[in-house]
C-alpha cells in the first residue's frame, strides 16, 4: 500500500481568482491539503468548497451567465445596426482614384461613432490590407467570446 493515496490529503476548494496552472475562478478543484491551507486560502485566492460556499458559487455564475446574456444582446443588436448600411470613407486622392495615404482603424472607428453611434475600440477592427484605391471594403470587428463581425465600408473620394 505504499503507492495508494489517503483521501484525507486532498480538499475541494473554490478558485475566487485564476491561478496559474490550477484553473479559472469560480471553479471547483481538488488540491492537496497543505497546498490549499498555506497558499491558497491564506492568500484569499480560493475558499473551502462547502454547502454554503457552493451556494454562493452557484448564484455568481447565474449571475455571470445572465451578465453574458445582456452583453451578448447588446452586441447582436450592435451588429444589426453595422449591417444597416456600409459606412462611409473618405479620403484624399489623385487624379487616378489612388488613395493619399491609407485608412486607418482610428479612422473607422470616427466614422462608426458618427454614422452608427456605437463607441469601438480601434484595436478590435481588422481592416484588409489593400486600401490603396476608392471602392468598397470589408472590415473584421471582434468584440471577443467569439463575437465577430463583418462591417461594409465604402472610401469615397474628399
Amino acid at each position: 500500500m505504499a503507492g495508494s493515496v489517503n483521501k484525507r490529503n486532498n480538499m475541494d476548494i473554490i478558485l475566487i481568482q485564476d491561478v496559474d496552472n490550477l484553473g479559472a475562478a469560480n471553479e471547483v478543484v481538488k488540491v492537496k491539503n497543505g497546498y490549499a491551507r498555506n497558499f491558497l486560502l491564506p492568500r484569499k485566492l480560493a475558499v473551502e468548497n462547502s454547502p454554503s460556499n457552493n451556494k454562493q458559487l452557484q448564484e455568481r455564475l447565474k449571475q455571470v451567465r445572465k451578465k453574458e446574456e445582456q452583453m451578448l444582446a447588446q452586441i447582436n443588436s450592435v451588429i444589426a445596426k453595422l449591417n444597416e448600411g456600409p459606412v462611409k470613407l473618405t479620403a484624399k486622392t489623385g487624379t487616378s482614384g489612388k488613395i493619399f495615404g491609407s485608412i486607418t482603424s482610428l479612422q473607422m472607428t470616427r466614422a462608426i461613432r458618427e454614422q452608427k453611434g456605437f463607441e469601438i475600440d480601434r484595436k478590435k477592427i481588422s481592416l484588409p490590407e489593400e486600401l490603396k484605391e476608392l471602392g468598397s471594403y470589408k472590415a473584421q470587428i471582434d468584440f471577443g467570446n467569439g463575437k465577430t463581425a463583418e462591417v461594409d465600408f465604402d472610401v469615397i473620394a474628399e
